[in-house]
């Protein structure tokens, strides 16, 4: 007898939820693209801020669970679908998995005797006295640092298929850009430096995840946000201390385990700010 489609899923039907919000994305960067010279420049700039904020979003919520809790049993499936991130949020998802995993085995770790992070995204990596970084250079020059090199020579020395994927990620990407700008180079063009904001704006969602987090205390490396809003429209992103002390939970799962625990995590510390991630520049912050 045949499974039912719902064992498709490894987790929850809730996974539903962001495959579905994964494909509409790529709807919307699609549509952006096509349509583009039918909308006013009225619709045009909020669209792409919209486009640029998008990306953010899609990255710390849609790519970054299927990072920990890959959506589907089927590893086609899985593969499908980080082909279908990488090119709506423009680069490779499965090479953006080992950068991510090496960011939980750092946990934004402070620099060691030599300067260097376990964590290649560490906010201390470029700060001074143990102190992070300025959170605005972390935002707008973390994306011209990043070298994912060192990432992919070691996936081709450990997991060959991996690598191979990833080249087909950044081939069908490449591609369907490149096809796209044929198709209208203005749009592609106009939408380019809202890419790279959207990108920004990420580094800044992740800036704040940390800032004021405890390195050396596994409960309190992360930084939380528990406004319904942002947890709802971001999927429990808000939960991140929670996430980092238990990152293969199921982000479905992680209100209940912040209630199981939020009594150590007040003794340990653990910081939580009112506003989203992404907004928190306008909280008021203490050092460490």
């Amino acid at each position: 007898m045949a499974r039912p489609a719902y064992r498709f899923l490894a987790y929850s039907l809730w996974d539903l939820v962001p495959i579905a919000l994964g494909v509409a994305h790529l709807a919307f960067v699609l549509w952006l693209v096509l349509t583009f010279h039918d909308l006013s420049w009225w619709a045009i700039v909020p669209l792409a801020l919209v486009y640029a904020v998008s990306l953010s979003w899609s990255i710390n919520s849609i790519s970054h669970n299927q990072i920990h809790n890959p959506y589907f049993t089927i590893a086609w499936m899985n593969r499908a679908f980080d082909l279908l991130l990488s090119v709506t949020i423009g680069f490779s998802q499965t090479l953006y998995r080992d950068i991510h995993n090496r960011h939980h085995r750092g946990n934004s770790d402070l620099p060691d005797a030599n300067g260097k992070t376990v964590d290649p995204l560490s906010i201390y990596l470029r700060g001074k006295d143990g102190q992070p970084e300025n959170p605005w250079s972390y935002t707008f020059l973390s994306f011209f640092r990043d070298d994912p090199k060192p990432f992919y020579e070691e996936m081709q020395r450990k997991r060959p298929s991996d690598a191979r994927w990833v080249k087909v990620e950044i081939y069908v990407t490449v591609a369907a850009y490149v096809a796209l700008a044929f198709y209208d180079w203005h749009a592609v063009l106009l939408l380019l430096p809202f890419w790279y904001l959207g990108q920004a704006l990420s580094s800044l969602n992740g800036y704040y995840e940390h800032f004021g987090g405890n390195p050396d205390l596994p409960i309190a490396w992360g930084v939380s946000s528990y406004s319904v809003l942002y947890n709802l429209i971001w999927m429990n992103n808000g939960y991140h201390a929670e996430h980092h002390y238990r990152p293969k939970m199921h982000w479905t799962q992680v209100k209940a385990f912040h209630r199981e625990i939020a009594e150590q995590q007040r003794a340990a510390g653990v910081k939580v700010i009112a506003l989203s991630h992404g907004l928190g520049f306008l909280t008021a912050h203490h050092k460490r």
